[in-house]
Parts: C-alpha cells; sequence; structure tokens
C-alpha cells in the first residue's frame, strides 16, 4: 500500500510540477512566449506607425476584413473600412491631431494556436497638452501573414 502511494506522488510530480501546484498558475510553452512576443511586437509596430501619423501603416496590426469589429464608446464599426475612416475623421481631419502614442500595462494571454486576448492602456499626448487615455481589450488572430486584431475594445477615461 505504502508503494502505491508512493508512486502515485511520483506520477502526479511528473505530470504537474509542484510549482504549478502550490501558485495556481498554469505552464506556458515556448509557442505562448513566441506568439507573446510577435503579438507585442504588433502594437509597439502600431505605435511608432501612429507617433509617424501614418494611419495606413498602424492599421496594418488590424485584420483587413469586413468582420472587423472595433467598439469604441457606444459605437460598434464592423470592417477594416469603416475603422480606418474612423481614425481618419477623428484623428487626421482638419483641427485633430493625433498626437504621441503610448501603450503601457500589456497583458496578452494566449488561448490557443491561433488566438489571444490583450489588455492593456493606451494615453495620446497631445501638442496642447491634454492626455487622453483609457483601457483597451484586443482579440488577436494569427493568420498566414501574421498576428492579426479581429476584435477591438477601446474605452476612454472621463
Amino acid at each position: 500500500m505504502r508503494t502505491l502511494f508512493i508512486f502515485s506522488c511520483f506520477v502526479l510530480f511528473l505530470f504537474f510540477p509542484c510549482g504549478s501546484l502550490i501558485s495556481g498558475q498554469t505552464l506556458t510553452t515556448s509557442s505562448d512566449d513566441g506568439a507573446k512576443v510577435a503579438i507585442e511586437h504588433v502594437l509597439r509596430t502600431q505605435q511608432e506607425a501612429w507617433n509617424r501619423h501614418d494611419i495606413e501603416s498602424f492599421m496594418q496590426g488590424y485584420w483587413n476584413s469586413p468582420k472587423l469589429t472595433f467598439f469604441s464608446g457606444a459605437t460598434a464599426h464592423e470592417g477594416w473600412q469603416a475603422t480606418i475612416e474612423r481614425y481618419r475623421s477623428r484623428y487626421t481631419s482638419p483641427g485633430h491631431e493625433m498626437g504621441k502614442l503610448d501603450f503601457s500595462g500589456l497583458r496578452i494571454e494566449v488561448l490557443g494556436a491561433d488566438a489571444a486576448f490583450v489588455r492593456g492602456s493606451w494615453l495620446l499626448t497631445m501638442p496642447d497638452g491634454k492626455t487622453p487615455h483609457g483601457l483597451f481589450t484586443l482579440v488577436f488572430r494569427k493568420f498566414p501573414e501574421g498576428w492579426k486584431i479581429v476584435h477591438d475594445h477601446t474605452s476612454a477615461a472621463e
């Protein structure tokens, strides 16, 4: 009986490392780490494009599809074209500035081989000193051309 107990404990420790049992955390794979790096790269590339005032390059991080969804406030936009038009009207039309964009507090959770969930904060520093800011939630999917945002829900602080 004692031998069976010891053998059972050994098997448990083989399949469930004690660090995971004690902390309640799940193990991540190297592919998860690679996905996280790739997704963060998409976001940093978007941030750099924004700060160059290059909306077209910024939009390369989004899935170029009519099925892309973008929620902001109480408004939902469907499709890549509607999303870029929203950005253009809000940030590049006369009297509107893009400012300097910073993302922070990124939390990337890989959901599978081709899906991830990202949360974070955004901050715009405008030339007039105003600093609009808020939170975002993104859903990413992996396509043959790389990771793309398929859903963006952005909120602004009041």
